[in-house]
């Protein structure tokens, strides 16, 4: 098994089993879902037992996703949005995902302040249900290309977003007759 990235502050649960789960799940998945910060061994377990390891079924991450019922649904009728809600899905890797994002609020790392910042500005269901998804397209990456867990990859992505913002900013700025400097 590989080394962990993910910084274990917590005791073991009441709820997991007495022997190695971890090591059995590494060995069925080829890759350590529990690295993913939200993801326990018993929510790895729960998303395996339900998924499999083998997503091909699913075009992209998306369709996996849609198919957890962690992706809005927009119900539109004569070209009017009547409503737009994540559809009711009985699926327990979906509730496990949701309870793994939900753990997320106090973590210090790239998916906590995700949940964090989508509680903002949607409200709490909304947001556990966006970090949800996150995690779920994440486990679904995971999943498929064997790869092991990088949070430098969604730190990068976060990164190109703020420089982008920066640059619109700017041009905004400038547009409106304002000169704007470099701070550090």
């Amino acid at each position: 098994m590989p080394p962990r990235t993910k910084a274990c502050i917590y005791q073991r649960a009441g709820n997991e089993p007495a022997f190695d789960l971890e090591a059995e799940l590494f060995r069925i998945a080829g890759v350590d879902l529990t690295d993913v910060p939200g993801i326990s061994t018993i929510t790895a377990y729960t998303i395996l037992m339900e998924v499999g390891t083998d997503l091909s079924r699913f075009r992209n991450a998306s369709a996996f996703a849609s198919w957890l019922g962690l992706c809005p649904e927009k119900q539109v009728s004569g070209g009017k949005v009547l409503y737009t809600r994540s559809r009711k899905v009985k699926n327990r890797a979906a509730i496990a995902l949701r309870l793994g994002a939900h753990c997320l609020y106090h973590a210090k790392n790239y998916l906590g302040e995700f949940y964090r910042k989508m509680k903002r500005r949607l409200g709490a269901p909304e947001a556990i249900t966006a970090t949800a998804h996150k995690l779920a397209r994440i486990v679904y990456h995971l999943l498929s290309t064997k790869e092991p867990y990088s949070e430098s990859v969604l730190a990068r992505c976060d990164q190109q977003t703020n420089m982008r913002a920066e640059r619109r900013l700017r041009k905004q700025a400038a547009n409106l007759g304002f000169s704007v400097g470099t701070y550090t």
